[in-house]
């Protein structure tokens, strides 16, 4: 078996960079947040997943001092919001490079909905959304200790909004979802359907004799 090998730090020599394509589709971290001001911000962010349960945690990566981080950080609060397939238009929208008083929900044409925990609203057009306090923001660094101008936001779930379509004799149904997820290139996204679904359970232990 051939492989290509490349040192990150020296390039990729491909046409586009495959790191993404490779950690790929990843859940898409449609976050929700208000600043000090009371400005509604609204972004997606493909560096995103849930990281312990119980209790929840769910985190995100912002590549820069973004107004999601900003926010966060004054407030200690924001929403995540499942970004879905028929969302796709409005979800790009709020990728927008705008100036921080503008609000990405208005840009977007979306509603906010009022949570029920925290003063931070959800996007009612989404069936499903999560309400979370903050719970640290880290710097990430290098293996060699050198700082990154990267921020990890984790926080803790209190609150689950589930549209009752997706609940299927008590269990959530994914592909009704129909979870928008980014690929590798400039502008891949995926989903997911019932032809690419398959069950296998957890192995049991071995039985001793």
């Amino acid at each position: 078996m051939s492989h290509h090998y490349y040192r990150p730090s020296e390039g990729h020599g491909l046409a586009h960079d495959p790191f993404k394509a490779i950690i790929a589709p990843r859940p898409i971290g449609w976050i929700a947040s208000r600043s000090g001001a009371g400005v509604l911000n609204l972004a997606p962010y493909s560096f995103f997943n849930a990281f312990n349960y119980p209790p929840p945690i769910i985190g995100f990566s912002s590549t820069g001092r973004k107004d999601s981080l900003k926010n966060i950080k004054e407030t200690g609060e924001f929403t995540w919001n499942l970004a879905t397939q028929s969302l796709a238009d409005q979800m790009n929208m709020s990728s927008a490079a705008v100036s921080p008083d503008v609000d990405e929900f208005a840009l977007s044409e979306l509603t906010p909905l009022a949570s029920h925990e925290i003063n931070v609203p959800r996007v009612a057009e989404s069936p499903v959304s999560m309400e979370c306090r903050l719970i640290e923001v880290i710097q990430l660094k290098t293996a060699s200790g050198m700082p990154l101008d990267t921020w990890l936001v984790l926080g803790e779930v209190i609150g689950v909004h589930i549209d009752h379509r997706l609940i299927e004799n008590g269990i959530y149904n994914t592909v009704a979802g129909a979870p928008l997820m980014r690929g590798g290139g400039a502008g891949d996204y995926f989903t997911v359907n019932n032809d690419t679904k398959f069950v296998m359970m957890r192995p049991q232990p071995p039985s001793s004799s």
